[in-house]
């Protein structure tokens, strides 16, 4: 069973971390919003603890920083060449509708950000998210909508989906229960920056 962790203690470690990368790098809070998309008073709130970060401003911030998803929450650098994460060890996060747990978690690998997540069948809302990089999805347990710009591709158990997170983009539970499914986001690579790129719709990466 993934371990779950105090949502105000998620928020405040994230918080330092975010503020300890920043620092180490010497960016000002509007560098960093320009590097990323995302508001200063956005960032701002997310360093005070304020705001809880959605997976798509995780991987934003990941990108920005060259490391990691894990590493925006654990500090610890491991030079060991095989990262494994027990089941009792993996801890779930909450955020827009979604519950994840990441499945790797230092930075020894930036390459593959894997996680497990949970779509809620009461998910709010229909904003669009999107950030560089790709992302693959396989279906474990109940249905899926995903929207990739524009269109609608629905998924059943064993169903998997890869797409170009740089398009808005959203997932969706169907059939009035929580979706369960495994999600590998990478980071853009150098082939696919011969890609078109998106326009990108700044106010929906949060």
């Amino acid at each position: 069973m993934l371990e779950q962790i105090d949502i105000s203690e998620q928020l405040a470690d994230f918080g330092v971390r975010l503020h300890d990368l920043r620092s180490e790098r010497e960016w000002t809070l509007e560098e960093l919003a320009e590097r990323t998309g995302l508001s200063k008073a956005f960032l701002s709130r997310l360093e005070a603890g304020d705001r809880q970060p959605s997976i798509a401003a995780v991987l934003t911030l990941a990108n920005a920083f060259g490391i990691a998803v894990g590493a925006m929450f654990e500090p610890a650098v491991s030079a060991d060449p095989c990262v494994v994460v027990r089941k009792c060890e993996a801890k779930t996060r909450r955020g827009e509708g979604l519950t994840y747990a990441w499945l790797s978690n230092t930075a020894r690998f930036a390459n593959l950000q894997p996680m497990k997540l949970i779509v809620s069948h009461n998910r709010q809302g229909d904003e669009m998210y999107q950030h560089d990089g790709e992302e693959w999805v396989y279906v474990l347990t109940g249905r899926l909508r995903i929207a990739v710009a524009g269109t609608n591709y629905d998924l059943e158990p064993g169903d998997s989906a890869h797409f170009d997170s740089r398009h808005p983009h959203r997932l969706t539970a169907l059939g009035g229960r929580d979706t369960e499914l495994i999600l590998v986001a990478c980071p853009l690579t150098e082939t696919a920056t011969n890609l078109p790129r998106p326009i990108r719709q700044r106010r929906a990466i949060r």
